[in-house]
């Protein structure tokens, strides 16, 4: 039986990494449980009034945040507020799927309409790798606005 899982970010600030990968994604902020939100209410508002409403203390209620895939087929990703500040690598990243079916230089052109598009929402390109055939299609190595690296592959 396969097992569903979660993506997990320590984070500075939750909120604005989440920020930065729901739009990276396509993804979106789940409400909070039992909250129906009407067609175009902003979550983040309600996850605030529900937090509010139970009780948790203001300074409490931006230290986690979550994402869910629109179409319920990705994992779920989660972000948790650290003290500690990122010291090395990751050893487990993130391949955000840019160019599904491409090869060559159309592959790469929109890897790289890509990596602007997420430099623009404070993302950081730090490499490109070429093509090299037959193992590698070519991929740019990124950071997010906290520094986690990925891959647009």
């Amino acid at each position: 039986m396969s097992r569903q899982f979660q993506v997990t970010f320590d984070a500075h600030d939750p909120q604005a990494l989440a920020s930065f990968w729901r739009d990276a994604l396509g993804y979106v902020h789940p409400g909070p449980p039992g909250v129906d939100l009407p067609e175009g209410a902003d979550p983040l508002a309600a996850w605030d009034d529900f937090l509010a409403r139970i009780g948790v203390p203001e300074e409490e209620r931006t230290t986690r945040s979550a994402l869910e895939d629109p179409e319920g087929t990705g994992p779920r990703v989660f972000f948790q507020q650290v003290p500690e500040d990122k010291v090395a690598k990751n050893r487990v990243h993130l391949d955000v799927r840019a160019a599904p079916g491409l090869e060559g230089d159309e592959r790469m052109a929109a890897l790289e309409a890509e990596c602007e598009r997420l430099v623009a929402l404070g993302g950081k390109r730090l490499r490109r790798f070429e093509p090299a055939p037959p193992m590698s299609t070519g991929w740019i190595v990124m950071a997010d606005p906290e520094g986690n690296e990925f891959c647009l592959d």
